[in-house]
């Protein structure tokens, strides 16, 4: 699931994982957890994470690649933030490449800045997250624009299927386009 700060990334993965009967795995969250533990990896990620910027791809794919190693994981996994740079790309095809397996498709959420920025300061009053504010969104937008839309063209040159999908409305509406973009492609996917 790929898209910019706000675009829906989470909500859509957890509710697709689920259909699709396979965990989703939100670099995101699994990172906040580390924060909030006070792991090594938690105290190294805070305060990049609170001004906005990518944690080093080392520690992520790492962190990845133990969890794609979980047994729940072997028939396949719902990526949701990860990777976000073309160096954490490379790894996670070099990772599944040892399983002879590959990324199937990528999920490309489309939601306009304004809305982003609306998603981004509600969320902050519902989850209270550190990250967001309207300067922790400009950062991360930034930080998208630079390091992770070019994952979309590594994917692209890779021959990997690429769904752009309008992440704009209603959370359902949302879910039935990646569904129904999903089951277009030959993906099997459970009813509701």
């Amino acid at each position: 699931m790929f898209g910019p700060p706000g675009s829906g990334k989470g909500t859509q993965a957890s509710r697709v994982a689920v259909r699709l009967g396979i965990p989703h795995i939100a670099a995101g969250d699994m990172l906040r957890s580390e924060v909030a533990r006070g792991t090594a990896l938690g105290l190294e990620a805070k305060p990049i994470m609170d001004a906005g910027g990518l944690v080093p791809d080392d520690l992520v794919v790492r962190m990845i690649e133990s969890r794609l190693n979980e047994p729940d994981a072997k028939n396949g996994a719902l990526l949701d933030g990860f990777p976000r740079t073309v160096p954490q790309a490379i790894a996670l095809d070099a990772m599944l490449a040892k399983r002879n397996d590959r990324v199937a498709e990528v999920i490309s959420l489309e939601v306009p800045e304004d809305e982003l920025r609306r998603r981004i300061l509600k969320r902050a009053t519902t989850e209270g997250r550190s990250d967001d504010t309207l300067e922790g969104l400009a950062q991360r937008l930034k930080v998208y624009r630079q390091d992770t839309a070019p994952v979309l063209d590594h994917y692209r040159t890779g021959n990997t299927l690429i769904e752009s999908i309008n992440g704009h409305g209603d959370i359902d509406e949302i879910t039935d386009r990646i569904i129904a973009a999903l089951k277009h492609n030959g993906v099997t996917v459970k009813t509701a």
